[in-house]
């Protein structure tokens, strides 16, 4: 019987690269000195989807899994808190957002782990939360700074909103500080900022609809994309080998 989550097989068994700096460096990637052809990146992604389809499909699920239970666990525990109207539901969405986002970047993290050949676990997406702070704090000044944008003129929020898309995995795979990560991000996309904008945009259409029919396209888009952005992730800025081990 054929398995779905299987792809077409290689005659070339590929060993994990274990030298991530060879494909890409932040020096290289600030001066745009980097590979990104949306075709080749979606090629490479899609060889390398083979046999970890099901580590992503089960990344994916504990992800959901996790914050449906935060959220009825948070439903009691803030339940008096909640009774405070916006003030509660802030507060809410704030710790929900400290455990979701470490789980989201570890997921990230097998895209970038996968593009170097490994054999990613999906359990290693709970891996990241001693990098919560520093997230939350990524996001919230990002979400700023792309709120000033649109509220002054629209285009400079669209153009933050694209360039600060590497700066949570700057943070956790580099170990950056906030301002530094968002500030290499920015620099490094803005070298090929409409190139980024078409990838997300096609991503995004694709995504959509693979998840119509029941979200059975998504077998398929999800670890696709997930690869594909670990792939423009070390082509830009190299990969450290105590990421790909982890």
């Amino acid at each position: 019987m054929n398995d779905v989550y299987q792809a077409p097989e290689s005659d070339v068994v590929k060993q994990p690269d274990l030298d991530g700096s060879e494909y890409g460096s932040i020096e290289d990637a600030i001066s745009g000195n980097y590979q990104f052809e949306i075709g080749a990146v979606l090629s490479e992604a899609w060889e390398k989807t083979s046999g970890v389809k099901r580590v992503f499909i089960l990344a994916l699920i504990l992800a959901m899994v996790a914050q449906i239970v935060l959220m009825i666990v948070l439903g009691g525990i803030l339940q008096g808190v909640l009774e405070l109207g916006i003030a509660g539901v802030i507060i809410q969405q704030i710790v929900l957002m400290l455990v979701i986002m470490p789980i989201n970047m570890g997921i990230f993290m097998l895209g970038i782990q996968r593009s170097m050949n490994t054999q990613p676990n999906a359990m290693s997406i709970f891996n990241y939360f001693d990098k919560t702070i520093k997230l939350f704090l990524t996001m919230l000044l990002v979400w700023i700074l792309v709120t000033i944008g649109f509220i002054l003129l629209v285009l400079p929020g669209i153009y933050l909103t694209v360039a600060y898309m590497m700066a949570m995995p700057l943070v956790v795979e580099k170990d950056m500080g906030i301002w530094e990560a968002m500030e290499t991000s920015r620099k490094a996309i803005t070298k090929k900022w409409f190139t980024f904008l078409i990838f997300f945009i096609v991503a995004s259409i694709i995504m959509g609809i693979s998840a119509i029919p029941l979200g059975i396209g998504l077998i398929w888009t999800f670890p696709l994309f997930m690869i594909g952005l670990g792939i423009i992730y070390r082509n830009m800025f190299g990969v450290n080998a105590e990421s790909i081990q982890e």
